[in-house]
């Protein structure tokens, strides 16, 4: 990337960082052969892996598992023109583990919507990029600052 353009390139682990900071993202995934985008609250695991938390019966939970996902997470501050976004890409599992369900229910995200039969889902992060707009240059060379 040219590094004129008002964007840099985010380290692994500064991407990681970020997603610890916000607690809403998205997860990309293929709905009926065409993409789908669904808004979530997630964590972060040991692991740097994302984790959901969605009832058993949901589409979400049948659509994902077992499947490569994309999970998307970002930070905007509009009135300074910056910015960050954080793309992680892998592999999607139900947790079934019955022990390591238990400790999710324990330290991982909580439920918006309760439900009597919650899963968890893991995104493995086999892949983690980002980038960062570096505050009021827009892509077009204008500065924005003033």
């Amino acid at each position: 990337m040219n590094p004129n353009d008002g964007f840099r390139e985010l380290g692994r682990q500064e991407c990681l960082d970020r997603l610890g900071a916000v607690a809403i993202g998205r997860v990309v995934h293929t709905r009926d052969a065409l993409p789908a985008v669904l808004p979530v609250n997630f964590s972060l695991d040991a692991e740097s892996a994302v984790v959901l938390r969605t009832p058993a019966d949901s589409e979400l939970a049948r659509s994902i598992d077992g499947v490569v996902v994309a999970f998307e997470a970002d930070a905007v501050d509009a009135a300074a023109h910056s910015g960050w976004s954080v793309v992680v890409t892998g592999r999607a599992l139900v947790v079934d583990d019955p022990a390591e369900h238990d400790r999710l229910a324990r330290t991982g995200p909580r439920s918006w919507v309760a439900s009597p039969h919650d899963v968890f889902i893991r995104i493995a992060s086999e892949l983690v990029t980002g980038r960062e707009l570096v505050g009021g240059i827009s892509l077009y060379g204008i500065d924005l600052r003033s």
